[in-house]
């Protein structure tokens, strides 16, 4: 039996299955994305089949129509786009905890996910790329090398060198969110939701993934990714990381 069969036969058992950005530890999942649906899934309280994906495995979601996770099959519909997944969850499960708590929460997490794709996730990138490099399958890495540098325009061990001497351009980037964790619990209030799991998703990518030491201690963003760690579980925190 082909992998993809594989994937089409347990995706028929459970009903729910998403597709998961895994390096060479299928259980490593370090996709920022994924993570934004793993925890949109887990305030739901909707149980979900993981399955390990890699970057070449674009056979293995070619049924999706395209070739990038989170893929989410949800009985008979299959999304694709972190955002669009959050908004059918919303959509389809009303009754179960609300990840935007209506349409100006739903406008006002817009405006936090497009920070985050635009302006969190490129001050991460440069400082933990060659962590990612190391962490990926082998038949992987040739095709992560050559697009990233393509991006960076040079080599990705030029990209991380020098690190240390700019981790305080991202800490500086996190200072909305550092002000309003300084007031309350969680960017929607006392308790989480999309609007949280958004910027943690990045945080996440970068625990999952690399050993460098993103956060302070001290910030309140530290105590925040910490809470939410702990959430549903351990959902975060029990999984392979630094």
């Amino acid at each position: 039996m082909s992998q993809s069969s594989i994937n089409q036969s347990s995706m028929n058992q459970s009903g729910r299955v998403l597709y998961d950005l895994a390096g060479a530890d299928p259980a490593r999942r370090f996709s920022p994305f994924c993570w934004r649906t793993r925890m949109a899934l887990a305030h739901k309280g909707l149980e979900v089949e993981t399955i390990p994906w890699r970057f070449t495995d674009t056979d293995v979601i070619a049924f999706s129509g395209q070739g990038r996770v989170p893929v989410l099959t949800d009985g008979a519909t299959t999304l694709h786009d972190s955002w669009t997944i959050a908004v059918h969850l919303e959509t389809a499960y009303p009754d179960r905890p609300l990840l935007f708590g209506g349409t100006t929460g739903m406008a006002i997490t817009r405006f936090i996910n497009a920070w985050a794709d635009r302006t969190l996730q490129p001050t991460i990138a440069p400082l933990v790329i060659t962590d990612i490099l190391a962490h990926l399958h082998e038949k992987d890495q040739p095709y992560f090398r050559a697009s990233r540098e393509k991006a960076f325009g040079r080599r990705l061990e030029e990209v991380t060198v020098d690190r240390d001497s700019r981790v305080h351009i991202f800490r500086q980037t996190l200072e909305p969110l550092r002000t309003i964790l300084r007031t309350q619990p969680f960017i929607a209030g006392d308790a989480p939701a999309y609007a949280d799991y958004i910027p943690f998703g990045s945080l996440q990518w970068a625990r999952a993934i690399s050993p460098f030491q993103l956060l302070e201690p001290e910030d309140p963003v530290f105590a925040w990714r910490d809470r939410l760690l702990d959430a549903f579980g351990g959902l975060g925190r029990n999984t392979p990381s630094y």
